[in-house]
């Protein structure tokens, strides 16, 4: 039986770009350099739409190329990429422990509130 060949890890310009695609869920690199502008107003567009093309290049991104300007979407939900990223991190660097990696991210500088919420959730999770 052949095996799906795995989505490719994004880099972490990769993952900035996702971070502002997500919310739009399909977008122009316009629309992405609009978005991703108003936490680093450096950036350029022409650097967005390259970065954009690699990613597409890369089955990071689709392309629907029926418009003039093309329009890109996410080829991964953000919540199935970050937990593919979770688990090739949890075994790369924990040895495969989810408890060694949860233990590390409690001690990497939770808030109170933060604290509370998973203590909150634990305990539900246990009724």
């Amino acid at each position: 039986m052949a095996r799906t060949p795995a989505m490719p890890k994004p880099t972490a310009a990769e993952l900035d770009l996702l971070q502002a695609l997500w919310p739009l869920g399909a977008a122009t690199a316009k629309q992405v350099h609009e978005a991703m502008a108003v936490d680093k107003p450096a950036i350029n567009y022409g650097t967005v739409l390259r970065l954009m093309q690699i990613m597409h290049g890369k089955g990071l991104l689709i392309r629907d190329e029926s418009a003039r300007s093309h329009v890109y979407a996410p080829a991964q939900a953000q919540d199935s990429l970050q937990t593919n990223l979770l688990k090739d991190l949890m075994q790369k660097a924990f040895a495969g422990s989810a408890k060694a990696l949860v233990l590390a991210a409690l001690r990497t500088g939770v808030s109170r509130a933060e604290r509370a919420e998973i203590e909150k959730m634990l305990r539900d999770d246990q009724s």
